[in-house]
């Protein structure tokens, strides 16, 4: 894995949709990026095209989802296509938006991850570094908590705990690869709970939920028509959803992460740690490196120029 090239995409492609939060109806192109440019967001604020890098000092405050902002403006709900992305191996790509969040969907990653695939994907002249975990680090606690360890290749081991009869505990093992993304990560739907709605939606939350792109548990069962696309589907979302938070670190890790009943939060207290740990982690490519400075490698992760051309 260490000669792997860096990819992008080879065209520009769209899709339109209803924010899961917002309610709003939004359109998002991804479009292809040259070497070291990393996974941007642009949108027009004021006839202006702004860009952020989906970066953890990029990171804003949200419930229930990741969002990230920059230079006026905000996105949320990103950790879907964010996911898409990173689990199909692409390094670089530009992610234009002319809304504040990124549409649901059928509330997993597999339409952005057919997009992907639509506009084909583009092998680059550099190859990728990666970050390898030395030492473990860990986050949260015994009942909820994240650790990331050394491995010698990236795997993913969660589970959830959840008291309904059609959840209860889950584990799920995602040896990283685009082919088991795509086969048993990506169709994996957002999920939530009858009794919880109203609650969301008086904190603003929640507004374009729906039955075509949340799964929703009652009390015994659940509401949706469709049946669950795996038997442990809300453990896999979780995969997803890391994957897409883990993708803020903006370079390939190395490593065994463990999620325990975990969420958003401690997803990206994750990446934060490991980037102020780096007695942890060094950094490998075609032949192993030392340990750069820790700033050095905040530089050249997360402030790269970027192009102002956008497609809307």
């Amino acid at each position: 894995m260490f000669g792997q090239l860096q990819q992008t995409i080879e065209q520009t492609i769209s899709v339109s949709g209803v924010g899961l939060h917002s309610g709003r109806f939004s359109k998002v192109s991804l479009s292809p990026a040259p070497v070291d440019n990393g996974i941007v967001f642009r949108r027009k604020v004021n006839s202006h095209v702004e860009t952020c890098q989906a970066s953890i000092r990029n990171l804003r405050p949200m419930e229930l989802c990741t969002a990230v902002g920059s230079n006026g403006f905000q996105i949320q709900t990103t950790e879907h296509v964010l996911s898409a992305l990173w689990g199909l191996g692409i390094d670089n790509a530009f992610i234009d938006i002319d809304s504040e969040e990124v549409p649901a969907m059928d509330g997993s990653a597999a339409p952005f991850a057919k997009l992907i695939q639509l506009a084909g994907i583009l092998p680059q002249e550099r190859p990728r570094t990666y970050l390898k975990i030395v030492e473990p680090i860990h986050i949260g606690d015994d009942n909820r908590g994240i650790s990331i360890l050394p491995s010698p290749f990236p795997k993913i081991t969660y589970t959830i705990n959840y008291d309904h009869q059609l959840i209860q505990q889950q584990t799920y093992e995602h040896e990283w690869s685009a082919v088991e993304f795509e086969a048993n990560i990506a169709h994996a739907r957002t999920f939530g709970f009858s009794h919880e709605a109203e609650a969301l939606r008086a904190r603003g939350l929640g507004k374009g939920g729906s039955l075509d792109n949340t799964i929703v548990f009652t009390e015994t069962g659940m509401m949706n028509e469709e049946t669950l696309r795996f038997p442990d589907e809300c453990v896999r979302h979780k995969v997803l959803d890391l994957i897409g938070d883990l993708s803020l670190l903006g370079i390939n890790v190395i490593g065994h992460i463990i999620g325990k009943c975990s969420g958003h939060h401690l997803h990206t207290q994750l990446v934060q740690a490991i980037l102020d740990n780096p007695e942890a982690w060094t950094i490998v490519g075609p032949a192993e490196k030392p340990v750069p400075d820790l700033a050095d490698l905040e530089d050249s992760l997360h402030a790269m120029p970027v192009p102002a051309n956008a497609a809307f």
